[in-house]
Parts: C-alpha cells; sequence; structure tokens
C-alpha cells in the first residue's frame, strides 16, 4: 500500500495504517529526538508526542513532502519542547554535573557517542537543530530552511558553524584519548 492510501486509512481512524505509516521513518525520527533531548528519558517523550501529535493532525498534513519529512519536523519541534520544558532541572543538572567531572569522563565517552551527545548540547539551539535535522534526520537544505524558517544560505551557515564548534568542543576529548 503506498503513502497516500495509508495516509486516507489513518484519516479514517485506522491506527493500524498509521504505524505502518510511520514505522520507515520510526529510526530516523528517534535518532532526531535522541540527539536533540541528549537521552533516552526525553527521547521517549519527545517521540510519544510527536507521534500522538502526528496522529492527531494528520488532517494538516499537505502532501508538498512526504509523510516522513513532516513527521521529522514534528518530532525535532517535540524534541525542543522537552528540552525547554526540563532545561532548568535535567540539562543543567545533567550536563553540568557531567563536566564538572572533567576531561577523563570526556574522553572515555568518545567511543560511545556521548562526548558527541554532550557537545551537541551545548550549542545553541539554532545550530544544534539544523545540524541534526542534516546529519541524523538527513533532510535537505531546503526541508531545514523550511523548520527553521529561514533562507538556505542561513542554514548552510548553521550548520558549518555548529560542525566548527563541533570539531572545538570535541578536540579536547580526541587528544586525552591518544
Amino acid at each position: 500500500m503506498n503513502e497516500a492510501e495509508l495516509i486516507e486509512r489513518c484519516r479514517a481512524g485506522d491506527r493500524a495504517a498509521f504505524a505502518e505509516l510511520a514505522a520507515p521513518s520510526r529510526e530516523r525520527v528517534w535518532a532526531v529526538c535522541v540527539q536533540i533531548t541528549g537521552n533516552r528519558h526525553d527521547a521517549e517523550d519527545a517521540l510519544q508526542d510527536a507521534l500522538i501529535a502526528a496522529w492527531k493532525n494528520l488532517d494538516k498534513f499537505c502532501g508538498t513532502a512526504t509523510f516522513g519529512t513532516w513527521l521529522y519536523r514534528i518530532a525535532s519541534n517535540a524534541a525542543l519542547a522537552v528540552v525547554r520544558r526540563r532545561r532548568g532541572e535535567v540539562l543543567g543538572e545533567r550536563v553540568g554535573d557531567e563536566y564538572a567531572v572533567g576531561e577523563t569522563l570526556l574522553a572515555d565517552s568518545v567511543v560511545d557517542g556521548d562526548a558527541v551527545r554532550r557537545a551537541l548540547f551545548l550549542l545553541p539551539e539554532q545550530f544544534r537543530v539544523a545540524i541534526v535535522l542534516r546529519e541524523y534526520a538527513q533532510l535537505g537544505y531546503a526541508e531545514i530552511a523550511e523548520h527553521q524558517g529561514v533562507g538556505v544560505q542561513t542554514v548552510k551557515s548553521r550548520i558549518r558553524r555548529a560542525r566548527t564548534q563541533l570539531v572545538d568542543l570535541l578536540s579536547p576529548a580526541l587528544l586525552g584519548a591518544e
């Protein structure tokens, strides 16, 4: 069954069709949620919020992009909402405590990707979202520009600056790993 047929079944209330529609995007949507929120607990909340929002707002899906692209946008917004809600209670304490331990923890975590997640949290939100949507959701510059409400050149600049900042943030970890 194609995407349009699944969407029509969903709009008629078929939850199984929704599960089938969302399934191909689920892994990448999960990656977007994890990379933006930085932890599994918040990512689970964001993913659940995104799927509920997509189900409830399916009538607003106009089909100019694929369902997956639309779902990534909802997921990134849901993840950002979770981050904003928890900024004071979780992110400030968690990131602060982990960095307070020192460079050894950062160097040790490069192998499993924790260093990248922590470095992503240190980026300004607009840079973090742009690079996560590009690298994890694999969206094009135009799609990211539409999501962020800016021009394509601004997106390219944000991604370039995010990459530069990530290299700077991760350099101590890489040097410490040698």
